[in-house]
């Protein structure tokens, strides 16, 4: 069964969405942030339940005050094999730090065209924020795509003290 949760933010209301697992908490599926591009949006049929996120809710608020640099959550796998792969690198980009599309192409072994795929795949993120996507800027240390917004990517990288002065 889905059950979702509003979570107040910096960057917004966040929804969270995710299935029960042992013990009542839940394995996130996807946070999408309000105005999100492809955000999930509420269905019939799935439950409200605020107490089965309360484990993320307070990871995020850690997040947003500058007490937490990575998140240890249980979230569902979702996506292709090649998207999996690419998420499983942005997980591995340090807080405070950028990469550039091409490098993480590379890194995943996609270099050359397959930069616009990789692109793809990270636009296919749902777990904005706890996946960090918005560490991933262009090769000339421009912003470029975050599904949220590019104010809101700047300021996760301001926050993360990414943003050269």
């Amino acid at each position: 069964m889905n059950v979702y949760a509003y979570v107040d933010g910096p960057l917004g209301e966040m929804l969270l969405v995710g299935q029960v697992a042992e013990g009542g908490r839940a394995v996130l599926a996807s946070l999408s942030l309000p105005g999100q591009k492809g955000a999930v949006e509420v269905q019939d049929g799935w439950m409200h339940d605020p107490r089965a996120f309360e484990e993320v809710a307070a990871q995020l608020g850690e997040y947003f005050a500058g007490r937490r640099d990575r998140f240890d959550i249980p979230y569902a796998q979702g996506g292709t094999e090649f998207q999996r792969r690419v998420w499983r690198a942005l997980e591995e980009i340090p807080y405070g730090t950028t990469v550039s599309y091409g490098e993480l192409a590379r890194k995943v072994g996609s270099s050359g065209a397959g930069v616009r795929a990789v692109g793809t795949a990270i636009g296919r993120n749902p777990l904005l924020v706890v996946r960090p996507c918005h560490r991933v800027i262009g090769a000339d240390g421009s912003l470029r795509g975050y599904a949220a917004g590019l104010e809101r990517k700047e300021r996760l990288l301001g926050l993360e003290g990414a943003l050269a002065g």
